[in-house]
């Protein structure tokens, strides 16, 4: 075994017993003998044990660890104190910039256990208030998994977007340049608008292609080098791949449509289509004797079967959504007032209303409100309705899915709201059987409206718990229970691939973007892809309603009660 090894276990060690509070001293002398180990100047496992106490800054009881890991490959005290720690909070010691102090906070203080959660914190703002922290310590953290985050070469769609849509814009000034009037599009997974990207690929139609490969090292934003597959090769600043392929331009609405759709559904239509040429993407589908298919939906599904049958969804738009529900305010854990928020959507937005729903008591770590601030909130509620009029905000909660799937109200408490969302935020662990049934409870509460974020994953940090999606959509159906589609671009969540057995159960969704500041309210975008890709319609969507017909919707519900 190495010293460096060594030297990174006792570090370990000192760490986690920093964050467990144990004797300063005795972290001290530990942190000081992983120092000196790793800066000797011959290899400690060719010494005795004897020998290994007679080193500088390790004395009998670290010579006696260090002689064990030795001897076992494991210290006893490191796999206890480990033992007592969640994974995630382990996996935060190598996060840059916050030490054991720190962690200890973000554990015990903010209910935070895993590298997914911190960064989903971070989005919020929760850690600005925390203990020790401030805004360019969030910064730096979120910045540190980001960059984590990138190693693995996948970014989420989110991450992707800005660095796209710069690069699209500086080609195509470049371009101009190029003789014939070149066509260019983007293509692959982030045309679909799929949740998770791995790489960008983008098509130019040439008249001269070698022009176009000859000169693209003119290119200042990204160095492109010819790779296989005739395509050019280029990295972002993050580490995004992109690949640039240059065809024909008279060829290029076929490659782009080719390099587009799942291999599947490219397939399915160019039987029927043949390989053109083709003057534009309709005139494929045309000639396949298909309507035109969105680039969302080319996944390969039924989509083929739809468009024969001219039965494809009218898909829902930004444009479509009336109202924003699901939000968060300084009466929990949000950044702005609840003020704020109201005239954001109304003003900025041009919304009808917004659905507030702060964290419910049982969120201690998120300023959760117990009865009595639910009361004041509802106060503050009235008197802005009545300034705020036709804009209507409409009092709901999110309240905590319990272990055992009841919500951490009575009865006399969640019938005061107009509606609520009831999600899982704690006790994640359990097997599929347990969360399904908890998920299921929680459903038949007859106060629960929407059920909120469904499996609480993390997208590239947490999975979701596991639950039997089918039987918990039959539940939401039989209930009449509206599902979120949780439009944070961490959490897209319901997943986009049990949309249409939701909407095919008649369940409605609604797309919530979970705002904890004003910002927060443009991830409504990023729900409506993922809906567009499940085939939502705007009759299907909660949010889409008028704010008369939203506000019958709940009344309707809780009268049934």
């Amino acid at each position: 075994m190495e010293n460096k090894t060594i030297a990174r276990t006792l570090r370990l060690l000192s760490q986690l017993m920093e964050l467990h509070n144990e004797n300063p001293f005795k972290i001290k002398s530990v942190a000081n003998a992983a120092f000196k180990v790793d800066k000797l100047p011959f290899a400690i496992k060719d010494k005795t044990l004897e020998e290994i106490a007679l080193i500088d800054g390790l004395g009998k009881s670290i010579s006696a660890k260090v002689w064990e890991l030795l001897q076992t490959g494991s210290m006893v005290e490191l796999q206890t104190i480990l033992t007592e720690t969640p994974e995630g909070i382990v996996e935060m010691l190598g996060i840059k910039g916050i030490g054991p102090k720190k962690i200890s906070v973000i554990w015990k203080d903010l209910a935070i256990e895993n590298i997914g959660e911190l960064y989903y914190a971070c989005n919020e703002n929760r850690l600005i208030e925390a203990k020790g922290f401030g805004l360019k310590t969030q910064e730096e953290i979120k910045k540190v998994i980001e960059f984590q985050m990138a190693a693995h070469g996948k970014f989420l769609y989110a991450q992707a977007e800005g660095f796209v849509n710069t690069l699209f814009g500086d080609l195509a000034i470049w371009l101009r340049g190029i003789s014939g009037e070149p066509l260019l599009g983007v293509a692959g997974a982030y045309r679909r608008c799929l949740e998770i990207i791995e790489e960008i690929e983008l098509v130019i139609g040439a008249e001269r292609i070698e022009e176009v490969v000859t000169r693209i090292s003119e290119f200042e934003p990204l160095q492109f080098e010819a790779q296989g597959d005739d395509a050019l090769i280029a990295h972002s600043p993050t580490g995004l791949k992109i690949k640039l392929y240059v065809v024909a331009k008279h060829d290029f609405y076929l490659n782009w449509f080719k390099l587009t759709g799942n291999e599947k559904h490219v397939t399915d239509v160019l039987t029927l289509a043949g390989n053109g040429p083709f003057n534009d993407e309709q005139s494929i589908y045309q000639k396949a004797g298909l309507a035109f298919v969105e680039p969302e939906l080319r996944e390969g599904l039924n989509e083929i079967e739809l468009a024969k049958a001219n039965k494809l969804p009218q898909l829902i738009t930004y444009n479509d959504l009336k109202g924003s529900l699901h939000n968060h305010s300084t009466w929990s854990d949000g950044v702005h007032t609840l003020e704020q928020m109201a005239l954001y959507c109304k003003d900025n937005l041009q919304l009808e209303y917004l659905g507030i729903c702060d964290h419910s008591k049982s969120a201690f770590y998120a300023n959760g409100l117990n009865e009595q601030r639910v009361y004041a909130q509802h106060q503050e509620i009235e008197a802005l309705n009545a300034k705020l009029a036709p804009f209507k905000i409409f009092k709901g909660i999110e309240s905590d899915i319990l272990f055992d799937g009841s919500l951490d109200y009575s009865d006399d408490i969640l019938k005061t709201f107009d509606f609520v969302v009831a999600s899982v935020h704690s006790i994640l662990r359990m097997d599929e059987e347990k969360a399904t049934s908890r998920l299921i409870k929680a459903i038949e509460n007859p106060y629960t409206t929407i059920l909120g974020h469904p499996t609480g994953r993390l997208l590239l940090s947490r999975k979701g718990y596991p639950i039997d999606y089918a039987k918990v959509i039959d539940a939401c159906a039989a209930n009449n229970v509206v599902i979120e589609i949780n439009a944070n671009p961490l959490r897209l969540d319901l997943d986009w691939r049990w949309h249409r057995y939701a909407l095919e159960k008649g369940v409605i969704l609604s797309i919530n973007p979970d705002a904890h500041r004003t910002e927060g309210f443009h991830d409504m975008k990023y729900g409506v892809l993922v809906g567009r890709k499940g085939g939502l319609e705007a009759k299907q969507c909660l949010n889409s309603y008028s704010v008369n017909e939203i506000a019958d919707h709940f009344k309707n519900r809780f009268n049934n009660i």
